[in-house]
């Protein structure tokens, strides 16, 4: 019997702004979603909700933030309780990914397009939701990842 389809939401921690994208591993690609803000250090969980509720997912996959070198980023231990958090609150399975380069990545590649004449200004939350893309992405074409306990 194959395996079924599952629905991932991931996202790329921020302390302004979390970018959001949903895919699935029937055509293993994402998609960015519009981005989430944060207010004061504390995500919209409202808005996150939202997307949770819209894709019913069954995993989700968090943009671990590591430096260049491979050491632990600044912001890795807000990503982890952002993780935790989701996992709590959703009650799904979180992957933690690593998410070296991932902006520059998204920020050259929505460049590209812009370029190649799409349409629309570039944004923050665009890079940000299109980095998310790129995370879960990774996580599709299977890029180890930290489950979370």
């Amino acid at each position: 019997m194959p395996d079924p389809i599952l629905r991932i939401l991931a996202f790329d921690f921020g302390l302004r702004r979390i970018g959001i994208a949903t895919g699935d591993t029937l055509t293993g690609t994402a998609a960015p979603r519009p981005a989430a803000a944060t207010r004061a250090g504390e995500p919209d969980w409202e808005a996150i909700g939202r997307e949770m509720r819209a894709f019913n997912p069954g995993r989700a996959v968090v943009g671990a933030p590591y430096n260049a070198d491979g050491t632990a980023g600044a912001l890795l231990p807000q990503a982890r309780r952002f993780a935790s958090e989701i996992k709590r609150r959703f009650a799904l399975p979180v992957s933690l990914v690593d998410e070296r380069f991932s902006s520059l990545e998204a920020n050259e590649a929505l460049k590209a397009g812009r370029a190649r004449g799409e349409r629309g200004r570039l944004r923050r939350t665009d890079i940000d939701s299109a980095a998310a893309a790129i995370i879960l992405e990774r996580w599709l074409s299977g890029e180890p990842g930290e489950e979370l306990p």
